[in-house]
């Protein structure tokens, strides 16, 4: 079984179909993209997995488990945190607030501020501004911190939604860079929707691509890369790529 599966997954707003019955599987300390145009459902997809919107049918498999129903409070609790679109930050809060309502389902507290700690390490500049009103944080200072909020949760599975939306390719870097390093020394499980394909292909192991609710396309990101339909039709000339 894998790690996070998701079966037949059926999604609709009112009568129009956002998800047409996808599937596909994450597995433990896996790196997954999906990529796709806006309107092809990776953000509901998302938003499904965290319990934020409904479903209408198939369903969602977690660490052995069915958390298809479940409430978006008790996915995080079993694991699951999510970095949405627009990242979400408490602007009237301080960065070191928002980092303590990461952990608000935690009784750990030293084990919190020890995580803190490591939010601090990967992101030095929100040490440099733990004080300050999230609000006045440049765009990509507030992705940061809502990576660090999302990681206070100590989650099995990550889940991003554009995570390079409104920065700079020299801030996209970094975020993805991280991305990366996570995987890499935590063995975070990650799943990435990008409209930067080629960094989300860069920065994953698998890649699904994604068509007015469907998944058209799948297979290893490095094989994807250099697949010419691919390359004409996704990566194009446009968002840059890192070695």
């Amino acid at each position: 079984m894998a790690f996070f599966e998701i079966k037949d997954l059926q999604v609709t707003y009112g009568v129009i179909p956002a998800l047409k019955g996808i599937s596909f599987t994450v597995e433990a300390g896996e790196v997954v993209a999906i990529i796709g145009a806006n309107g092809a459902g990776k953000t509901t997809t998302l938003h499904a997995i965290s319990g934020i919107v409904n479903k209408c049918g198939g369903s969602i498999l977690f660490d052995g488990q069915d958390v298809t129903n479940c409430p978006a409070h008790q996915i995080v609790k079993l694991g699951i945190s999510q970095v949405q679109e627009g990242r979400g930050i408490f602007s009237n809060l301080s960065v070191l607030e928002n980092l303590q309502l990461g952990a608000y389902l935690r009784q750990d507290a030293t084990a919190v501020a020890h995580d803190i700690e490591l939010v601090y390490e990967i992101f030095p500049r929100l040490k440099e501004r733990r004080n300050q009103l999230s609000g006045t944080l440049s765009g990509g200072e507030q992705q940061m911190l809502a990576l660090g909020r999302a990681l206070m949760a100590r989650p099995k599975m990550l889940l991003l939604d554009e995570p390079s939306m409104g920065l700079s390719p020299v801030i996209t870097e970094t975020i993805f860079r991280t991305i990366k390093r996570l995987n890499r020394e935590k063995k975070m499980t990650i799943l990435v929707v990008e409209q930067n394909a080629q960094m989300a292909m860069w920065v994953s192991n698998r890649t699904y691509i994604m068509e007015t609710g469907k998944i058209i396309y799948s297979g290893q990101s490095k094989e994807m890369k250099n697949d010419d339909f691919i390359r004409q039709s996704y990566l194009g000339e446009s968002g840059g790529s890192i070695k």
